[in-house]
């Protein structure tokens, strides 16, 4: 039975948290402290310094030959059967893979640094710090990375699919690509050469279009400085264009901007939610030539010309003046998709036509492609630095009782002692920069919590049961998987453009009840 003074020490535990998470919504909605571009100064320094940080003290102080065997693989299990009732449900049900990701983040990935640490500490006790910081590690090195790849498969998908359509792809033998392309997520334009040899197989060389053209007409009219993602929850907050605020109206969505309401910019399907004026759109050209605005597509570039017809709405800079309704037609073999929204094509096709007849290239060719943009991606993710050096230290350290010298350790310290309360701080300026907290509509946040907070638990005490966990133990394993949704997916979910509202709910709103939702399970498992 949970008593009184049980209670009062969780909520001196998690109060605190959601104390400088509400200082953070106060100071931006109703204060008006920070401007848009100070919020994302904020949390640029919580996401590249804090919270890495934070995350190495936690795994460098935890013993990795004392792990909690039982612990590890009831959560393994669980995530694994997560994902195996998904790929069924996909392949049976036609539920497709971009339902199958956002599932699976929902259901298995919890904010276990922030929420997950302090939160079970208090009701359990210290020994629950070792179990979160090994589901934190085990998180960042393998769970986030198959996420990742996930997302790229996707993308490579809808890459080949929309540039090599039908039987085409099968030919593909080989794809190069530059160094500075970073991802296929449609941040930054890229573009694609194939080359055919005599025994018709293609190579397809995959460029960043900027790296040829730095002084394009779209990367000047939209004050872009290209930068590589570092996937650690920075871009969710910034500002990624000098340009004054204002509004853009393209394709089928309406990119608004305002003093109170800042987007984390992020493209979607869904025309509610607000984002920054970062193209997303994604070319593939033979040359670069600056396009945007409406595609009209013909057959595949890669065996016919394509010509292209670019119709601005909005005001174009040219010729010393401006002018409205602006036309270019582009040359032989151009063409641009965008993988996170329709195309307003030429000729309409049925989308499950081309799927039928859609061909791949092989296993290994797709294999080398996403990995190689897993592992750039992954190059510039200070949490994976973080985790992999702070999981390194504990061995030796623990090996051969070897301490941190003193200058290292405070050095270290001083900003972790930060990184809780700033990662807080930073969510609240999340939430105080959305239009809504509720972004995707009722119907998806309900089935969005109901997948985080019953779902999840079920599947995680089930798994944990059938490995013979017991105890405070199966308890703590319950209640972790009950905690608020992880920044990671969303930023993933907003770089992809894969249901980012979804995942935005989930973590605003996830962040909002997880304290009545855990401390029910908290109270009815000491029953």
């Amino acid at each position: 039975m949970i008593s009184a003074d049980d209670f009062y020490k969780v909520m001196c535990a998690m109060v605190p948290l959601y104390f400088a998470m509400l200082v953070a919504y106060g100071s931006v909605k109703w204060c008006k402290i920070f401007s848009p571009e100070q919020c994302s100064g904020i949390n640029r320094f919580v996401a590249v310094f804090a919270v890495p940080v934070l995350s190495f003290h936690f795994i460098s102080q935890n013993n990795p030959y004392e792990m909690d065997t039982k612990f590890i693989v009831a959560d393994t299990l669980s995530k694994l059967l997560v994902l195996v009732l998904l790929s069924v449900w996909a392949i049976l049900f036609k539920g497709g893979l971009d339902w199958l990701i956002t599932l699976f983040s929902l259901a298995t990935l919890p904010n276990t640094l922030v929420m997950g640490i302090p939160l079970l500490n208090a009701m359990y006790g210290d020994f629950t710090q070792s179990l979160m910081v090994q589901l934190v590690v085990l998180q960042c090195i393998i769970w986030y990375t198959l996420l990742l790849f996930l997302f790229e498969y996707r993308a490579a998908t809808l890459l080949i699919k929309n540039q090599f359509p039908g039987s085409t792809a099968a030919s593909i033998s080989k794809f190069e690509i530059d160094g500075d392309v970073i991802s296929l997520d449609g941040r930054d334009p890229v573009r694609t050469e194939s080359e055919i040899d005599g025994n018709g197989r293609i190579r397809v060389r995959i460029r960043r279009s900027t790296s040829s053209a730095p002084d394009s007409a779209l990367s000047s009219s939209m004050g872009i400085t290209p930068r590589a993602s570092n996937l650690s929850g920075a871009e969710i907050f910034s500002v990624n264009t000098p340009a004054p605020l204002h509004e853009y109206h393209n394709g089928n969505a309406d990119i608004a901007f305002g003093n109170g309401d800042l987007g984390f910019g992020y493209r979607s399907a869904s025309p509610r939610l607000s984002g920054t004026p970062r193209p997303t759109l994604i070319r593939f050209n033979r040359r670069h030539i600056p396009v945007a605005g409406k595609v009209y597509r013909q057959q595949s570039p890669a065996f016919s010309g394509v010509r292209m017809v670019w119709e601005s709405p909005g005001k174009c800079n040219g010729g010393g003046g401006e002018r409205q309704g602006c036309k270019d037609v582009v040359g032989e073999r151009e063409i641009s998709f965008r993988d996170s929204s329709k195309f307003p094509v030429a000729e309409e096709e049925d989308p499950k036509a081309t799927a039928t007849g859609q061909d791949m290239p092989r296993t290994h060719v797709m294999l080398r492609l996403i990995l190689t943009m897993v592992g750039r991606k992954l190059s510039r993710n200070p949490n994976t630095y973080s985790s992999v050096l702070g999981l390194l230290w504990s061995l030796i350290s623990f090996k051969w009782n070897v301490g941190m010298p003193s200058l290292v350790k405070y050095s270290i310290k001083i900003i972790s002692d930060a990184g809780l309360g700033m990662a807080m701080f930073s969510l609240g300026l999340f939430m105080a920069l959305q239009p809504r907290i509720i972004a995707c509509g009722t119907k998806r946040a309900t089935m969005g919590m109901g997948i985080r907070f019953i779902c999840g638990p079920i599947l995680m005490s089930a798994a944990s049961i059938a490995v013979g966990l017991r105890g405070v133990r199966l308890h703590a394993a319950i209640v972790q998987a009950a905690l608020p949704q992880g920044i990671v997916p969303f930023v993933f979910a907003r770089e992809y453009g894969l249901h980012p509202d979804i995942l935005s709910t989930g973590v605003i709103f996830g962040m909002l009840v997880s304290l009545p939702v855990t401390l029910l399970y908290y109270i009815l498992l000491g029953l």
